[in-house]
């Protein structure tokens, strides 16, 4: 079974270190009925610039990024199963999870969230994710 590769044009493809070349990922892979999507962060798509703002705005940026990846692939958040999160500053966590419930409206996901350091200077949230369908 081949995988297919899933790319939005309205989310940033991360994992560069060198804007000048082309990404070494992919923003995300169907493999027959799973989807997994990169970590996703708070890119500007069209610039691929750090949105300026704190934890909250940076957490919309980062889920809107994720549902346009899920879009494209003929997914939602009703699709979601399993999230993964790295905050860079754990205290930020009761903002990040009051936007998270927001934003979710109700949907339910198994979910991880731990603090570390993404890569990029500025990123303070990243959200990667793994969809089912029928």
């Amino acid at each position: 079974m081949p995988k297919t590769i899933v790319t939005s044009s309205s989310a940033p493809t991360t994992g560069f270190t060198d804007a000048q070349k082309p990404p070494p990922i992919v923003q995300a892979i169907r493999f027959g009925q799973m989807l997994f999507v990169s970590g996703q962060g708070p890119l500007d798509p069209a610039t691929k610039t750090v949105v300026a703002g704190d934890i909250e705005v940076q957490t919309r940026q980062t889920l809107k990024n994720l549902t346009s990846v899920l879009e494209a692939a003929g997914a939602t958040f009703a699709n979601v199963v399993n999230m993964r999160v790295i905050l860079r500053d754990t205290a930020d966590f009761p903002r990040f999870n009051e936007v998270f419930r927001d934003v979710l409206d109700g949907e339910k996901v198994t979910r991880t969230c731990v603090g570390g350091t993404p890569h990029r200077t500025g990123v303070n949230v990243e959200i990667d994710c793994v969809a089912m369908f029928d």
